[in-house]
This record gives C-alpha cells, sequence and structure tokens, in this order.
C-alpha cells in the first residue's frame, strides 16, 4: 500500500475533497490488513508452539529421571536406617538376628584372631604406574570399585589389567597393585559385598581391625610370583606372627574360592626353607593355625577355568552371544570384545591354578564320571546333619556322563565311546595364519593357528580331564609354558620324591601333603543346590572377523525333558554355580580324612555344605541362605559356624559334618590310593 501511495503521489492534485476521502480509506485499509496480518502471525505462533518434537521429549523424560532420583535419594537420606527392615518384616514376618547379634547374646566373644583370604577377582587392584592414556589415574582403582575406567577407556584399562605375556609380571612402565587393608575385598562394587557382612558380624562379638587381616595379593599373578614380586607371602606370615604374639591365640584362617588354593601354597611355602620358601620350620603351621575354614574351595580345579582359557566363555557369555550373534567377536566401534578379553585373561597366570587337577581318575573318563546317576531334576529331600545319605533322588532321566568335559557336537556327548569316530589332533602340523598381521593388539595364539588346526580340534570329538591339558597345550603353547612353571595338575605316585619340593606342587592337594600339625583342622565350607558348570558342548564356527575365536559353546544343544542337566550348550551338575560339589568336598570327604599319606598327621576334616535358598522377595537382597558362590558369604548359618569357631569352637561342637549332596557317595566312586 505504501507503494500505491508514492505512484499516487507523484500525479497532478485535479480533485482535492475525494482525495482525501480515498486516503482515509485507504488509512482504514491499511489498518484493518496490518490488523489481520498480526492475528495471522499469532494463530501461527500458537501453532508453532503447540509442536512437540523428539528432542523435548528426550530432554522432559531426562529431566523426569533426574528429578525421580534426586526425590528418592533425599527419602533415602531421610528415612529411618529401619525403615527398610520395617517394611521387609510387614510382608515377610520377623527377621532373624544376625549371627553375631545372636551369639552376643549367647555370650559368645572374641578370641581366635582372623584372617580373611580373597579369591579371584574379589580384590581391588589400584594404578602405581602406567602409560599416557592412564594420566590422572594415580592410585585409583581399576579393579572393584564402580569400574568407571572400564567404560571411559576401556582399550587403555585392558592394557593395564593386562601382564606381560611372556614373564608373567608386570609389562614394561605399568604397575598394577593391590589395594591393602579390609577395603580390599569388603565390597567388590558399591552395593555388592564380599567380606563386608561375615566383617560386621565379627564385629558384633568384639572383633576389631587389629584382630582381622586381609591378606590381600594380586589375584592376576601366580602364587609363587606374589611373593617374587610383591612379597605377599612374607606379609601374610609376618602379619599372622604379629596377631598371634600380641594375642596369645592360634589364628583362624578363612580363605575364599581361588583364595584356598593360594594359601595351600602358603602351607607349603611358610614351611620351606629359604630362599624358595618362607625357612618357617616344619612346624610353623602347627604354632600358628588353628583351624583353616575354606569357603567355596576349589581344591580340583573347576571345567568353568577350561572354557575360559578355551574361548573365553562360561554359560552366561555363551547365553549374551546368543542373543546378538557375531556382535561380541566383531570390531564395533573399535572394541573386538571377546578378542580383547581373551588376551588380557590369558594373561593372568593364576586362571591356570583351577585347571581340573587328578584327570580322569577325579572327573571321570569317556564312559562314566563320580557323578554317575545325578538327576539334575530330582528334588532334595533336605537334611541337615546327614552324613553319608545321598538325597538326589534317580528319575527316568538319562544319566549324564560328565567325564567329557568338552564335546563337540551334542551327539558326541552322548554315543558311546566305541562308537566315536576321532581324529588326534595331536599329530596335526599347525599352519600360520595369515590374519596375525591384520590383528595388531588383539592377537591371540589362535592367531597361529589356521583353518585346518581348528578343524583338527574339533574332529577329536571329545575331551576328558585326561585330555583337556593336550588341548590347551595345542591351542596356547606359550600360555600352557608360563602355566606349566607354576602349577601342576597330576597325582603324586610317591609325595617324599624330592622333587613335590618345588614350588609348582605345592596348590595342588593331591601332589603335596598338608603340615604335620594334629591340632589343626580343615574344614570345607561351600553350597550345594545351584546348577553348576560341569561340561560342555562346542561347535566350530567359521568366524566374521579376521582375528575371530574359533570356538564356541553350541547353545542350541538341549536335552529336553530326557537330558534336563543340558541347557545351552552346558551340562550343569550339583555346586555352587561355580565349583562342583566334587571339587570342594572330596579332599575333606575323602583325600584327607584321617591318616593318608595326602594327611600324614590325621589333620580333622569336615564337610559344611549350605543347601541353597533363594531370596524370597527382591527386599532380601541377595538373601540370608543362598549357597551361590559368592553370595555365600552373606549366608547366616555359614556365618554361624565360622563365629563359632573363631570363638572357640571345634568341628565336633560344631556337630561335625553337614551334608545335602552326594559327596560321600562320590568320593568312594573314585579309586585313589590313599
Amino acid at each position: 500500500m505504501s507503494n500505491l501511495r508514492r505512484r499516487k503521489g507523484s500525479e497532478p492534485e485535479k480533485f482535492p475533497e475525494s482525495e482525501s476521502l480515498i486516503n482515509e480509506d485507504e488509512k482504514k485499509e491499511v489498518i484493518e490488513t496490518e490488523t489481520e496480518e498480526v492475528k495471522k502471525q499469532e494463530v501461527v505462533n500458537k501453532k508453532k508452539k503447540k509442536k512437540w518434537s523428539c528432542i523435548d521429549s528426550c530432554c522432559w523424560f531426562i529431566g523426569f529421571i533426574c528429578s525421580v532420583w534426586w526425590f528418592l535419594l533425599f527419602l533415602y537420606n531421610a528415612m529411618p536406617a529401619s525403615f527398610p527392615q520395617y517394611v521387609t518384616e510387614a510382608i515377610t514376618g520377623p527377621l532373624p538376628d544376625p549371627p553375631g547379634v545372636k551369639l552376643r547374646k549367647e555370650g559368645l566373644t572374641a578370641k581366635h584372631p582372623v584372617v580373611f583370604v580373597p579369591g579371584i577377582v574379589t580384590g581391588g587392584l589400584e594404578l602405581w604406574e602406567g602409560h599416557h592414556c592412564a594420566e590422572g589415574l594415580f592410585r585409583k582403582r581399576l579393579w572393584g570399585g564402580s569400574f568407571g575406567e572400564l567404560y571411559k577407556r576401556p582399550l587403555c584399562w585392558v592394557e593395564h589389567m593386562s601382564l606381560d605375556n611372556e614373564t608373567g609380571l608386570d609389562p614394561s612402565g605399568i604397575r598394577v597393585r593391590p589395594v591393602s587393608g579390609l577395603v580390599a575385598a569388603d565390597y567388590f562394587a558399591p552395593g555388592y559385598f564380599v567380606w563386608a557382612v561375615l566383617i560386621a558380624n565379627l564385629a558384633r562379638i568384639g572383633y576389631e581391625e587389629k584382630t582381622m587381616y586381609m591378606a590381600a595379593y594380586d589375584w592376576r599373578l601366580s602364587f609363587q610370583n606374589t611373593e617374587v614380586r610383591d612379597q605377599s607371602l612374607s606379609r601374610i606370615k609376618s602379619n599372622i606372627e604379629l596377631m598371634v604374639a600380641t594375642s596369645g591365640k592360634k589364628v583362624v584362617v578363612i580363605p575364599h574360592s581361588m583364595g584356598v588354593l593360594y594359601f595351600l601354597h602358603f602351607m607349603k611355602w611358610v614351611e620351606a626353607p629359604a630362599p624358595m620358601g618362607g625357612g618357617g620350620g616344619s612346624d610353623w603351621c602347627a604354632k600358628h593355625i588353628k583351624a583353616v575354614m575354606n569357603i567355596g574351595g576349589p581344591f580340583l580345579g573347576v571345567p568353568k577355568a577350561v572354557s575360559g582359557l578355551f574361548s573365553v566363555e562360561a554359560r552366561d557369555i555363551a547365553v549374551a552371544r546368543a542373543f546378538a550373534p557375531g556382535v561380541l567377536d566383531k570390531d564395533v566401534f573399535g572394541l573386538q570384545t571377546f578378542q580383547h578379553m581373551m588376551r588380557m585373561t590369558r594373561t593372568w597366570d593364576s586362571t591356570m591354578s583351577m585347571i581340573p587337577k587328578g584327570g580322569e581318575t577325579i572327573w571321570g573318563g569317556l564312559d562314566w564320571s563320580p557323578e554317575g546317576g545325578y538327576d539334575c531334576g530330582g528334588k532334595k529331600a533336605k537334611n541337615n546333619h546327614s552324613r553319608t545319605t545321598g538325597q538326589n533322588g534317580l528319575g527316568s532321566t538319562k544319566s549324564v556322563n560328565y567325564g567329557r568335559i568338552i564335546s563337540f557336537g551334542k551327539d558326541a556327548a552322548a554315543v558311546h565311546s566305541s562308537k566315536l569316530e576321532r581324529k588326534d589332533f595331536r599329530e596335526t602340523a599347525k599352519g600360520h595364519n595369515h590374519a596375525e598381521t591384520a590383528c595388531h593388539d588383539v592377537w591371540t595364539e589362535y592367531n597361529d593357528m589356521d583353518v585346518e588346526s581348528f578343524k583338527a580340534v574339533s574332529d577329536y570329538k571329545v575331551y576328558t580331564a585326561g585330555t583337556i591339558l593336550d588341548l590347551l597345550h595345542f591351542v596356547a603353547p606359550k600360555l600352557m609354558v608360563r602355566g606349566g612353571a607354576h602349577f601342576s595338575y597330576g597325582i603324586a605316585d610317591n609325595l617324599d620324591d624330592p622333587k613335590y619340593e618345588h614350588y609348582k606342587y605345592w596348590s595342588n592337594p593331591l601332589e603335596t601333603k598338608l603340615p604335620y600339625a594334629p591340632g589343626m583342622e580343615v574344614y570345607s565350607l561351600y553350597g550345594v543346590g545351584v546348577p553348576t558348570e560341569r561340561a560342555y558342548v562346542y561347535k566350530l564356527t567359521s568366524g566374521g572377523a579376521e582375528c575371530h575365536i574359533p570356538f564356541q559353546i553350541d547353545t542350541s544343544a538341549e536335552g529336553g525333558s530326557e537330558a534336563p542337566c543340558l541347557k545351552g550348550g552346558v551340562f550343569s551338575g550339583d555346586g555352587d554355580e561355580t565349583v562342583p560339589a566334587l571339587s570342594a568336598g572330596f579332599m575333606c570327604a575323602k583325600g584327607w580324612r584321617g591318616k593318608t599319606r595326602f594327611n600324614p598327621s590325621g589333620i580333622p576334616t569336615y564337610v559344611r555344605e549350605y543347601d541353597h535358598a533363594p531370596p524370597a522377595n527382591l527386599l532380601e537382597g541377595r538373601g540370608t541362605q543362598s549357597g551361590a558362590h559368592v553370595d555365600i558369604m552373606g549366608n547366616f548359618a555359614l556365618i554361624e559356624d565360622v563365629l563359632r569357631v573363631a570363638a572357640g569352637a571345634t568341628g565336633d561342637e560344631l556337630g561335625g559334618d553337614r551334608v545335602f549332596s552326594d559327596i560321600f557317595k562320590w568320593s568312594n566312586n573314585i579309586n585313589l590310593q590313599l
């Protein structure tokens, strides 16, 4: 309209009066037009405001989550400490007193100093020296705690958690050391206890830090190398001597998981002459130790260690692989997860301490196993004091032969040995895999094998505890050379042979003697009633990456109703989810029972089993009656047994053996010279 006015203004003025009227009309039109435009703009703006974008939704959702989180955090800090217990009791009824409270009411007090020996992976590790990528992590936990660095810089974390592939010690420029004190293993991660519940209950009957000692060590190293690098065995010796000297009482030692093998090694080391041993003399254990209460001890190894070394798998990992086939094996976002995990864990020499010991004599052969007849679907009749009666019912299901620890194919796991067609892999010449040059920092020993070598391994069909070592020597020779220098897996013919004075035999109870200490007691405390990995069905994979791991648990192998022990490619037996009952219980049930060549002084031994009962509801957390490998550390019955012994009770005063499984029957099925 303004342009229109300019044009009209340039014309000669002919009708002044009519022009003024036109100008007024034009002004009205302009005003009306502008008003309409403003109204239209307002409508448009309103429509724009009503639009809800994806970004708006995300921001709102994040804000909502943060608000709820802060509100719940406020409630948690504001509510009385007894509120969760009040809610739990309102639902489940009154909770029993914790063992420490119960025993304090009975008048029990602290007597014998207590030494804790943590197992594999449960002890914290912190950085003392690292490469440039670990800047700012001095004395920060790399293992345990929140595992924050694993998420922030995973490749750097793997690099610093790995040991030297040749020496089994620190790589150049890296020093990772165990955390010291009770905090080293009280919690594995925030909210996930290991020793914390036991420590708290000991405190309730009068224990404090001066009467409790956490024997922290770097669980990645071979046992003897913990002394070579950190003098960990010497520290344990001096701390025990100090506790005995200041209290006037012998110590009660409580090892858990791999810590059981570590302390078995210690008892031989401390009495052996220097420089290989601690030079304490043949009566050191008799003078300093009242009892050794082994919790979840893998005395004879665990099949899980084999699958971990062979394909860096266990039941849970295999299931995850089945849900996302190929994803974890490939180079996703620059992370070849399984290859990095295998490269790292194969530098941890300690894992080789848990390879099954005793060969087919202990674990069974092609057509038999000590647990033959075990019914995975059978229900057990509860019995708190039985020592010889097996509780597992025998149904109409097929008997499982657990002696075949690895089978390639479901059929190979079941067919009689006379029908097995096998080719000996040990005669196969290993070719060279040209993918090695492309694998760079995810190199594993599989890169030194070709396709024919992989096929030769699978064509052998079945591996027992007697041939597992040959298999590992074939697929991981460098790993086994290091392992063979520090650990042994056989059965001694003559324990008086001088060769058994070498430290590589000290953690194998079948190739070493208990100390001469008739006044000492040895306990085996472990959970039962939890499906535990005992044998595996494998398959050969073609892989989708140059550096792939060629063997994988076959999760499609299912036993169905005829063989319920086979699920997802894993045969389960009785145990605590990690350690089979056979491994945890045999030595105390038979190998060390009475005076034997493995127990020359007749140290009293006791088997104490804890039947697994899962928590009734979420409010119970991990439960107080769990028999699972780590959760058992919060089992009230186990804690009560430990506290009573620490307060002075003997095994007979506890009630002797407490057995729910068929451990005595299975032990009698093993023909071992005693």
